[in-house]
């Protein structure tokens, strides 16, 4: 294993986020501190518990979510695709690097972004809303294979763009919906039945109903069918980024 070339690509890639901090780390908590303020202070105050958790408090998990997997996404889809871009990603290709140490330079990197911001983001509700975590271990958990998971998703969105425009297409139109609507700001439990089980198509209701039963004990979905769905999704990441640098789509056309 290179760790020296893995190390150079991180660190470049946490480079490129320390520069444009207002962008990558203070815009994304900002937006989400707003969430805090109008759902969980102002209208959370006037709204009942959900399953015995005040309304601010249980949309914590949802909001955090909702914000890790688009910036896991944004992170490693726009790394890679840069040097795309610039011409650059053939010099990658005929560096003594292997397509593994590619993968965990850029990967690492997206995923310790986020996971800085999930983490900043929790730390932030803190200020408005007050909240206990039942099972830290497993949030921890349900975080680092959540951010993983994406950026390894966000990392094939990189390899498959051939313009800016593909880079916000499934972050905008297909991440955003299903995380609205898998349970960021409401229990599945409150909808009319036939949208129950509608809903349990939506893989990204058993990412925040697994990660909310990490803070509060209570949960729409088995936590074991969260877990095992969260790591089902990674496997089939792994292994669709292993087939792109087996086969070169999209790397050597």
């Amino acid at each position: 294993m290179n760790f020296h070339a893995i190390k150079a690509i991180y660190r470049f890639e946490m480079a490129r986020t320390f520069r444009t901090l207002m962008q990558s780390i203070a815009s994304p908590v900002l937006s989400t501190s707003l969430y805090f303020v109008v759902f969980g202070a102002a209208i959370g105050s006037r709204m009942g518990d959900i399953e015995g958790v005040s309304y601010g408090a249980f949309i914590i998990p949802g909001l955090i979510m909702l914000s890790l997997l688009g910036e896991s996404i944004s992170n490693a889809s726009f790394g890679i695709y840069m040097p795309k871009w610039a011409g650059t990603i053939y010099e990658l290709l005929s560096a003594p690097v292997s397509s593994i140490e590619v993968v965990i330079g850029y990967v690492g990197a997206a995923a310790t972004k986020s996971l800085m911001l999930g983490l900043l983001i929790l730390a932030t509700a803190r200020l408005f809303v007050p909240y206990e975590i039942a099972h830290p271990v497993w949030m921890v958990v349900f975080l680092l294979l959540t951010a993983v998971s994406f950026s390894l998703f966000g990392f094939i969105i990189g390899l498959w763009a051939n313009d800016f425009q593909k880079l916000q297409v499934i972050p905008l139109m297909v991440i955003t919906p299903l995380t609205f609507l898998g349970g960021a700001f409401y229990s599945i439990s409150m909808l009319p039945p036939v949208w129950q089980k509608i809903t349990l198509f939506n893989p990204v209701v058993y990412l925040i109903s697994g990660f909310r039963w990490s803070f509060y004990g209570v949960s729409d979905v088995n936590v074991g069918i969260s877990l095992a769905a969260i790591i089902g999704f990674l496997l089939l990441c792994l292994g669709a980024v292993m087939w792109i640098f087996r086969t070169g789509w999209r790397l050597k056309s």
